[in-house]
């Protein structure tokens, strides 16, 4: 299916909940649940979100967490999602400043498996002011889009593919390594890397 038969990117987000059919899945920024109404009521879904706003009735398999993503992932249960198991599929949708986003797949690719998928939004911004690190639109995608030719460079060993979905894109990582501490052993030094990477450096 090509992305031009994806309307938005719920319903890519929907077509990998139906294709892979994940027993695990996590959910970095939550807000009112809405892409929750997605997974399976067999998958096992912890949702993170420091100040979630949950609208509806969820179901007995998705867990919601009120607390920040480094909080959760330095926490007990943050340690070992699933009771051990690998997280089989991830969508990182919380703050939208790229450290953050680095972070959250850091975590997240130490507790997968390598045929495990991340899912990461706002990778294609529709234009630079609204692709900025501070927020001056309605439609924000904040500077995510630096972590794609930021892991292409640091990280030629992932599989990422970019989907131009509405309304500001989603990048699917595969091949993952979970033993891999190239990017926590530098972090301090890339972060700065990555933030004063200029706009234009994904063309």
């Amino acid at each position: 299916m090509s992305d031009s038969e994806y309307p938005t990117y719920y319903h890519l987000l929907a077509d990998r909940h139906a294709t892979r059919k994940p027993l695990t899945y996590l959910e970095i920024g939550v807000h009112e649940g809405h892409s929750l109404g997605l997974v399976d009521s067999a998958t096992r879904v912890v949702g993170v979100d420091p100040e979630p706003k949950i609208q509806g009735e969820l179901g007995d398999n998705i867990t919601i967490v009120s607390a920040t993503s480094d909080d959760y992932f330095a926490s007990e249960a943050g340690q070992r999602p699933f009771a051990g198991h690998p997280i089989e599929m991830a969508f990182i949708d919380g703050m939208h400043h790229v450290e953050f986003a680095l972070r959250d797949f850091i975590n997240i690719e130490a507790r997968s498996a390598p045929d495990s998928v991340v899912l990461i939004h706002d990778c294609v911004p529709i234009d630079e002011e609204t692709a900025r690190r501070e927020r001056s639109t309605v439609i924000w995608s904040g500077d995510i889009w630096k972590l794609i030719p930021f892991l292409r460079q640091h990280r030629p060993d992932l599989d990422i593919t970019v989907h131009d979905v509405e309304p500001t894109g989603m990048a699917e990582i595969t091949n993952l390594d979970p033993s891999n501490t190239s990017l926590s052993d530098r972090y301090d030094e890339l972060v700065d890397e990555l933030i004063n990477m200029p706009w234009g450096s994904a063309d």
